[in-house]
């Protein structure tokens, strides 16, 4: 942009670049090297405070005091980690900062210019990416380990950590309660009370009647309301500012781990004259491309289960290799298709799998159905219809339901 603009104004591409790039330089190089001499400001998450100040708790305790040295080191080692990461999530929200102001700066100073309307529009797209990549750091926090939570559940059994929390939290710091007492009251003075609020309000409104007051509370209705619905649209927004003015592409800080789903699923069919009964089991992995679609592949085999409960046997009646496309419809409906390639008959050894007249493909399209097993866990029945049934020899049965799930 500086380059696009020196063509058309030199002078002011000096005063409204240079120094913010050598500013950049200077925060860059401030950010450098290690960070535990920074002093923490409310960074990084709830629960990175919560495991500072346990840590911390412990590492003074007398009774941890008077053990090994190894124990005491440990804790000091893994308070000094803690410390560090929350002093990189401060960093990071400073960057944040720096990028929120840098935009608002110029989008008022090139105003005026024309032609930076595509460049302003990338510089959005990299600052709202910016905020969501570092959200997506804070929610890895959010998985907790089993043993972490129960640590910190017998430790706020504890009244003496119950009182260290009070006074050394960072919630306790902000409104200054490691006082007690009057000190607290006193801290709190001057904050304004709903009772001033309200009285405010109808100042501001000429009258203190209930016409006005319902209009308040309509206005403040229709505001929340409003307010509702921006959540829902973007709930990991912390500041109007960054309010994208584009479509968001959610899995673009994704990475291609992430977006991966293994799954399985299985499908029954019964006894013909052709063949007995089988079940085909399946496993697939499926590569979320955006929010509402996922793509995938994956192999069935096939399990002969024989011709009934006076005839269980199993043999190996098949193998199977899928592709599928799934897309979100509305809610948790979604509507599925897919190719598939089938071998028919009942083999020994993977050397017959090579004989290509065996083999006999199927399009399939359908819906499904998913659902939350646990947090981990999700399950889903999906009805699907092939369209090449009439093809295959034997004729095969043209509805085909599965029941499946995926992590």
């Amino acid at each position: 942009m500086r380059a696009k603009l020196a063509k058309i104004d030199s002078v002011a591409a000096n005063n409204i670049f240079n120094h913010s790039i050598d500013s950049l330089g200077a925060l860059n190089a401030k950010f450098k090297g290690k960070v535990s001499g920074l002093a923490l400001s409310g960074s990084g998450t709830g629960y990175l405070d919560t495991l500072q100040n346990s840590l911390s708790f412990l590492n003074n305790a007398k009774s941890i005091a008077g053990q090994s040295k190894a124990l005491q080191d440990k804790l000091s080692g893994s308070l000094k980690n803690v410390q560090d990461l929350q002093a990189r999530f401060q960093q990071a929200d400073q960057i944040k900062a720096y990028i929120r102001s840098r935009r608002q700066q110029l989008k008022e100073q090139l105003a005026q210019y024309t032609g930076f309307a595509d460049d302003l529009k990338k510089y959005n797209k990299e600052t709202y990416y910016y905020g969501q990549q570092l959200r997506e750091y804070k929610e890895l926090l959010k998985d907790k380990k089993k043993a972490e939570t129960k640590a910190l559940e017998l430790l706020k059994r504890l009244p003496a950590y119950n009182d260290f929390l009070s006074k050394h939290s960072q919630l306790a710091g902000l409104f200054n309660l490691s006082a007690g007492g009057n000190d607290v009251a006193q801290s709190l003075a001057g904050l304004q009370t709903r009772s001033q609020v309200e009285q405010l309000i109808q100042q501001r409104l000429g009258g203190s009647g209930p016409d006005a007051r319902a209009a308040v509370s309509q206005q403040m209705s229709q505001a929340r309301e409003q307010f509702d619905e921006l959540k829902k649209k973007f709930p990991d927004l912390d500041n109007a500012a960054d309010m994208p003015n584009f479509k968001p592409n959610e899995m673009k800080t994704k990475s291609f781990l992430q977006r991966l789903e293994f799954g399985g699923n299985m499908q029954f069919a019964r006894s013909t004259q052709f063949y007995p009964t089988t079940s085909d089991i399946a496993g697939q992995v499926a590569y979320k491309f955006h929010k509402n679609g996922t793509a995938g592949m994956g192999a069935a085999y096939k399990l002969g289960m024989g011709t009934g409960f006076d005839n269980i046997r199993f043999s190996h009646q098949g193998v199977g290799l899928r592709s599928f496309l799934d897309w979100k419809l509305k809610g948790s409906i979604f509507v599925n298709g897919g190719f598939e390639e089938n071998y028919i008959a009942s083999f020994q050894n993977s050397a017959q799998l090579y004989n290509i007249d065996n083999w006999q493909g199927s399009a399939l399209v359908g819906i499904s159905k998913k659902y939350k097993i646990n947090s981990k866990l999700k399950g889903n029945i999906i009805l699907l219809y092939d369209f090449l049934y009439n093809q295959h020899i034997p004729r095969t049965d043209p509805v085909k339901l599965r029941l499946g799930y995926n992590f």
